[in-house]
């Protein structure tokens, strides 16, 4: 094979090879899962949604305990200043603020359990992550850091989950 034959087959490899990242890529973007990445690495949490306001009211109060890969994903309407207590919550928990683009903007680190003091994460939350105390640092989540789920709008978000069509 020629030089130009050589060049077409590694176009055409290479364009098969991004058709198949970006397959993997939209497949692995659920509603029940979560990835964060930053420059510390990337981990991913199999996540409950709280998107309405009884199941974001409700969050994790009354467990006595949570898989380590799991946690919670709170999603609002629109960006806005929110704020959790841990009021009937049994296990300690991480709380990751996040804005619309996906992007982490204030970690709340190992909030006690059945405390009733306000803890709040900022303006223009959009939605948060609890995931088990102290999970946070051991994995380096730090504001910066990027979260890549459905619930955040392609067109805004940092780290934006692929379409299904490509």
């Amino acid at each position: 094979m020629g030089k130009r034959g050589q060049t077409a087959s590694r176009l055409i490899a290479a364009v098969v090879l991004a058709g198949w990242s970006a397959v993997t890529h939209a497949a692995e973007c659920r509603p029940d899962r979560v990835d964060l990445r930053g420059d510390w690495g990337q981990v991913r949490f199999t996540v409950e949604l709280a998107d309405t306001p009884e199941e974001r009211n409700r969050g994790l109060m009354h467990r006595e305990s949570m898989p380590r890969g799991s946690g919670m994903l709170f999603v609002y309407e629109k960006a806005q200043r929110v704020g959790f207590w841990m009021k009937n919550t049994l296990i300690s928990l991480d709380m990751i603020f996040v804005d619309e683009s996906g992007t982490v903007r204030h970690v709340h680190h190992e909030a006690k359990p059945l405390d009733t003091t306000p803890i709040f994460g900022g303006t223009d939350i959009l939605s948060v992550l609890e995931i088990n105390g102290g999970l946070a640092r051991q994995y380096g989540i730090k504001p910066g850091s990027e979260l890549r789920h459905p619930a955040f709008d392609p067109d805004m978000a940092a780290w934006p989950c692929v379409p299904e069509n490509g």
